[in-house]
């Protein structure tokens, strides 16, 4: 009966996660137009619905009615999966991450986290780095050189800058002594003094960029830089397919934005009369609403300039920052 009563707990949390991170998805779609708009000195969305937020159920279903084309010329089974597996990574892998702080309903405790294991931050890399292969699997199979070519980018892009925030998160993990993001939450739980912001302010600094990066977003969203390739690996998609690897993008949006608020902001630990929960909603919206803030202030910049700050600027920065931390433990 206990086993039994743990896997509905398991089931009943990953389709909450689910549900409102895909809901938390949509609606940053509407804020991201309205804070654009009122950057931009315009309206953004007005029509449907009050102050246009009603824009979301007429977006919703014209993706799920919109025609489903498939080109003649791609190769059919790997064209329809690659939507599915962009988005199935970017919510598979927030399985192990802690949300909220744990409470208690009706004398029951609750653990706000899908599946607590001690590795959970190489799980969360490791699965993130699978959904390379939406992008890369939607370019090979189209029957496009812009799909093509907008693939090669995808891969180019994200391995890169995955070895960046592998590389800055490892000298925070050699302070902890743990890959546990509860350990890692925990040890932050002095105040903003104990943030681990302070004793790593670069490995912050390159962890952050990379998520800017490997998310797609302006100013580094060379991967579908439309000015260049039409809408790179996505040019052949319509309707739903389409719409999936959006899902995808804004749901590793709000992943990147949960990492970096446990890692290296104090996570879900109360700060003085605010609680733990209402914290962690604060400090991801924050990192949300700076992920549109950077896009409407920041011009593109050259896919081969972008190669160049990885590979020479910032990989070098990561590792010399780990082996100071090293001296500095030893």
């Amino acid at each position: 009966m206990g086993d039994m009563a743990i896997i509905i707990e398991t089931l009943i949390k990953a389709t909450i996660v689910l549900a409102v991170t895909a809901g938390m998805g949509a609606f940053a779609t509407w804020i991201e137009r309205k804070v654009l708009a009122f950057m931009q000195r315009r309206l953004g969305p007005m029509h449907v619905g009050p102050y246009g937020v009603l824009q979301l159920a007429a977006d919703g279903i014209k993706l799920f009615t919109k025609e489903d084309i498939i080109p003649q010329n791609v190769v059919k089974p790997i064209f329809m999966i690659a939507p599915v597996v962009a988005a199935t990574t970017a919510f598979v892998a927030m399985a192990a991450i802690p949300f909220f702080p744990e409470f208690t309903v009706f004398g029951y405790t609750i653990h706000p986290i899908v599946s607590d294991i001690n590795v959970a931050v190489l799980y969360v890399m490791g699965v993130a780095s699978v959904g390379v292969y939406g992008p890369l699997l939607a370019g090979m199979s189209s029957a496009n050189k812009w799909s093509l070519l907008g693939a090669a980018r995808a891969v180019v892009q994200m391995l890169s800058f995955e070895v960046v925030s592998g590389l800055s998160i490892l000298a925070p993990i050699m302070m902890i002594g743990s890959l546990s993001l509860i350990d890692i939450n925990d040890y932050q739980i002095g105040g903003i003094s104990d943030w681990l912001i302070w004793k790593q302010p670069l490995a912050f600094l390159l962890f952050a960029m990379a998520g800017f990066m490997e998310t797609n977003r302006s100013p580094f969203d060379t991967i579908e830089f439309e000015a260049e390739v039409v809408s790179g690996y996505a040019t052949e998609y319509s309707g739903m397919r389409w719409g999936l690897f959006f899902v995808g993008e804004y749901a590793n949006m709000i992943t990147v934005s949960v990492l970096v608020s446990i890692i290296f902001m104090g996570g879900y630990n109360s700060l003085w009369f605010i609680p733990g929960a209402l914290m962690m909603l604060l400090k991801v919206s924050f990192w949300i609403f700076l992920f549109l803030w950077v896009r409407a202030a920041w011009p593109h910049i050259r896919p081969d300039q972008l190669m160049w700050v990885c590979w020479k600027v910032l990989m070098p920065l990561a590792v010399v920052n780990i082996l100071i931390t090293g001296f500095v433990l030893i």
